[in-house]
Parts: C-alpha cells; structure tokens; sequence
C-alpha cells in the first residue's frame, strides 16, 4: 500500500505557463474513484500543472461495490491501482489521503482538517457520498473498507441478522449473509424491493428471490427504533437480531460545503447542480462530479448523482471542460448488482411503469424497458428509450450500453424488443 506523502510542499508560485482559463493548478477533494479517475483525466488531457488530492479514509483509492457483492471473499480493498492501474503518488504532487477537505472559501481556497489552507485555480469536488443513519439508529452501515470490516467481522453462521432497506445494497448483503448460513430477515417499508429504484410493479417480481436465497423478506415493516439488538417495528413488533444493517440509502456529502456555496446550487437531496462540465453555476473555478454532482443529459435531463458509472466516466467530461479540449459524449447512468443468486444491469433512469416487457420473470433472462415518444430520427413502431432493465441477461449488456451512449437517443422497436427470439442488439437503434 503506498505511503501518503503528507511531507510534500505546498503548491508553487513558479507554475508553468497554461492558455487563458485553463487551470495551472487543481485540487482534487476525495480519493475515491471519482477523484481518481478526475486525477487520471487531467493529466491524460494535458494537465501540467500542480495536483493536489485530498483523501479522508487515510486509504489509497479503491472500488466500493465490492464490499457489498464480494464482503466475505474479499478480506480486503479492490485498490484502485491494481484494478484500473491508477496510482496516484504518480499522478499528483501531493497527496494527503486523511486530510479531508472541512470549508471551501472564495479563491477558491480548500481548508483542510490538519489546518492546511491549499489555494488553487481550480477545485473538483469529488467527495462522494455518506450513507443515510436516522437520527437515534443504531446500526451498521457499509460505505468504507471499515465499515465492511465491521460487518463481516460480525456475520457468522446462526447468527441472526437483520436488514433495514431492501434497495441495492440490503439485497446484495441479504444474499451473502444467507449465503454463508446467517439468519436472515430484511424489513422494507414499501411494497416491493428497489420500489424506489424500479417501481413497485418490477419490485414485486424480485420478492420470491429472497425465500429462494433463504433469506425472509418483511414488507411494509417500517422500523420505528433501531438499536444494535434488534429493530421495533411501528406495529410494536420487536425483531431481535446479532448484527442490524442499515442499508436505507446514501446521501453526497456536502454537509461541509452548505456555508461557503449559495443553496441554489443544491438539489433537494444535496447534489450540486452542474453543467455539462461539472462547473457549479456562480462559484467561479468550482467544479463537481460524482455523487455530489447532478448534471445534465441530452435524452435523459438531470442525472442525480449515486451512479458508480458516474465516478467512472463524468470525471472524464469534467476533465476536457476545464482543460478547454473537446467534450465527449454523455454517459447514461448504469448499475449492477449481483444479488440473491441474479445479476441485475440498470440503465438510465426508470420511472413510472415499464412500457415492454421481455421475457417472463420468475422463467429465465427477462427485461423491462421504459421509454418516451419517437425522436430525432424515430419511426413508427419505435420510442426513444429512457431506461432498460437487464435480469440475468449479460450477453445483452453490451449492446445496451453501446446503444445509451451514442451520440444520440437510443431508440427501440417496440416489438421487436418485446419478442424474445429477436436479439436485442437487433431491436435497438442508436
């Protein structure tokens, strides 16, 4: 594990030259796999100048769907240098990977915990997200290395565990847990599972998973206290428990910055609210990706931040904007999860109830479809497509992905699509 290298000055005055309003130097708050990835598109852009990046875990960068899909196969982090080659100590010239960033002034100028006071031409703010713990719960979380530690440290077989929230995460745990002999109960307030993802219509068809897993799925159980022994139901109903998870959600982190940013550049949940260059619209030399981003989509609209495919790609786009090169095209949001026995690849953003369906849930691959009417370019019989929901079909993966990330809106053959004999990359048009 590379070392922090705390000892290094701070930025220069002697900075070489760049063209007018390109950065000569850029700090980088979070040493996650957005603020890596944002370290790797500097420079692969043409970045010369100085790079500072700011961790908060005291951890090299690593890939956080692992802790939940892989919790009790993997002892430790998927680094991010042994996985995509990023290593920041070659990268940056400073990095202080636990000295996370507490105050943004005008300049702009990052404070830090240890008191530093790093000046900067430009700041991307890639500090990713916290999960959601009600006030007065508690329980695990998983979000850090540190938190997996503590839960797989916790779990063991007979042991009786219980999960709050029955979303992407409550689901992926659920599974390994009964997977490794736990005793396991999920609680859901909704109707469904990933009723808040999906809809509680494609949520129904996930519910038989969980007793197929070995797992008990509870809903409409609302918890109304949550303590590390177990979790009050709002009906009165105490189920007692060994481990208790709270897996409820996730929430940007940018508690910090509500002092220093105006609050119109906040969405309802936190997010900033950038363009398609990450910029934060009035805060000159502010820029955001990653969780704490909401940014615009040509098809789509405004993309919420949460996505992993986010961290992955849109440091790219905020990279060529800040450094004046030319943009590339959008990336659609996308999701996957490896959960009770399923694989599940979500793109885009559904809403409402799906417009096709194919395939039969509960009998093999199957797919729900969310579109919107015909444009730029479509024909009778075919939609602009706004989401796609792949289950246990990862040979169309590929051809999804290529088609939500043209140049243009993807388009579907609504009957083609719907007719499960037909390939899918064959009823899908960019």
């Amino acid at each position: 594990m590379p070392a922090t290298n705390d000892s290094r000055p701070t930025p220069p005055t002697d900075l070489p030259d760049a063209p007018e309003g390109v950065p000569r130097s850029v700090v980088v708050v979070g040493a996650g796999l957005a603020g890596a990835q944002t370290a790797t598109a500097l420079r692969a852009h043409g970045f010369a100048g100085h790079l500072t990046v700011l961790g908060e875990e005291g951890l090299p960068p690593y890939d956080r769907p692992p802790l939940s899909k892989e919790l009790l196969t993997r002892r430790e982090p998927l680094w991010l240098r042994d996985d995509l080659g990023i290593d920041l100590d070659s990268l940056a010239d400073e990095v202080h990977l636990a000295d996370p960033a507490t105050a943004l002034h005008p300049g702009p100028v990052v404070a830090t915990r240890s008191g530093r006071s790093i000046s900067a031409d430009l700041v991307v703010l890639a500090c990713g997200s916290r999960p959601v713990l009600p006030v007065g719960w508690e329980a695990e979380v998983l979000h850090t290395a540190a938190d997996a530690e503590r839960l797989r440290t916790g779990l063991r077989p007979g042991g009786r565990c219980v999960v709050v929230g029955a979303g992407w995460i409550g689901a992926e745990i659920a599974g390994v847990a009964a997977g490794a002999g736990a005793d396991v109960t999920v609680l859901e307030a909704d109707a469904a599972p990933l009723a808040r993802q999906l809809g509680v219509e494609v949520g129904a068809h996930l519910v038989p998973w969980y007793a197929a897993a070995g797992a008990r799925l509870r809903l409409g159980s609302a918890a109304a206290a949550v303590r590390r022994d177990g979790v009050t139901l709002a009906s009165g109903e105490h189920v007692p428990a060994d481990v208790v998870l709270a897996a409820v959600g996730a929430r940007p982190a940018t508690g910090w910055l509500r002092e220093s940013l105006p609050p119109e550049v906040f969405d309802p949940v936190g997010a900033l609210l950038v363009d398609a260059g990450g910029a934060v619209p009035g805060v000159p030399g502010v820029r955001a990706v990653g969780d704490v981003a909401s940014r615009p989509h040509p098809v789509l609209g405004r993309v919420p931040g949460g996505h992993w495919s986010a961290a992955l790609h849109d440091p790219d786009l905020v990279a060529r904007a800040a450094l004046g090169v030319e943009p590339a095209p959008a990336h659609a949001p996308y999701v996957f999860s490896r959960q009770l026995d399923h694989d599940l690849a979500l793109f885009g953003l559904p809403t409402g109830a799906p417009s096709v369906w194919r395939g039969t849930p509960g009998d093999g691959p199957w797919a729900a479809f969310w579109t919107g009417p015909a444009a730029g370019g479509g024909t009778a019989g075919s939609a602009v497509v706004r989401a796609v929901l792949l289950v246990d079909s990862p040979r169309d993966v590929g051809a999804v992905r290529r088609a939500f990330n043209g140049p243009g809106p993807a388009h579907l053959d609504l009957t083609a699509a719907a007719d499960a004999t037909i390939r899918l990359r064959d009823a899908l048009r960019a």
